[in-house]
């Protein structure tokens, strides 16, 4: 599409300023960030710390949950002007396997989705007993599809333990057994 990869350079983590000054000079548009760095730059933002340079159009997020606190205090900062996309997929899965943007209207207290799978991928909520669960129960998720990994190496104990065949599935499919708890929502979103 065009863009250049810009990968971070140690010194640009010395400060939040510093960092978006960086972004600024390098004329960066996307920033794909670990859910942790991010809420320490939307604290500075929100603090007044620091200041988002306007070419940033995008920003992913990923790694661990993201704070209801932060993705508050980022869009009181930022408002719509900048997508927030937050991300779920563990390398099992090769990484990304969801996403969620998140548009304005978060609270301390709403909880935030994970999204909706990618093109391609599959998923499932289950039981204890490896059953497909209601919409808006809880339940461990499973990744399904051509983009899991074939196991551990040298750990076979470990992946027959999280590679595991769903049964109630036709044809039993191989699934990634993420010890995740989360959320099917009737709009098929993950929570």
């Amino acid at each position: 599409a065009g863009a250049t990869l810009v990968l971070r350079q140690e010194a640009m983590l010395q400060s939040m300023p510093r960092f978006l000054t960086a972004c600024e000079d390098l004329d960066i548009t996307i920033l794909d960030l670990p859910t942790a760095f991010w809420h320490e730059l939307a604290f500075s933002l929100a603090t007044d710390q620091a200041k988002l340079p306007k070419r940033i159009h995008t920003v992913i997020i990923g790694g661990e949950a993201a704070l209801p606190e932060r993705v508050t205090r980022w869009q009181a900062a930022v408002g719509n002007q900048v997508t927030l996309l937050n991300t779920y997929g563990p390398s099992e899965a090769t990484v990304v396997v969801t996403a969620a943007t998140l548009n304005f209207g978060y609270t301390d207290d709403k909880e935030i989705p994970i999204g909706h799978l990618l093109p391609g991928l599959s998923a499932a909520v289950l039981d204890r007993n490896r059953e497909p669960i209601a919409f808006g129960q809880t339940g461990e998720l499973y990744l399904l599809g051509p983009t899991l990994a074939c196991g551990y190496l040298g750990r076979p104990d470990l992946t027959a333990e999280r590679f595991v065949p769903l049964n109630a599935f036709p044809g039993s499919p191989r699934a990634y057994r993420t010890g995740d708890r989360v959320r099917l929502c009737s709009d098929g979103q993950l929570i």
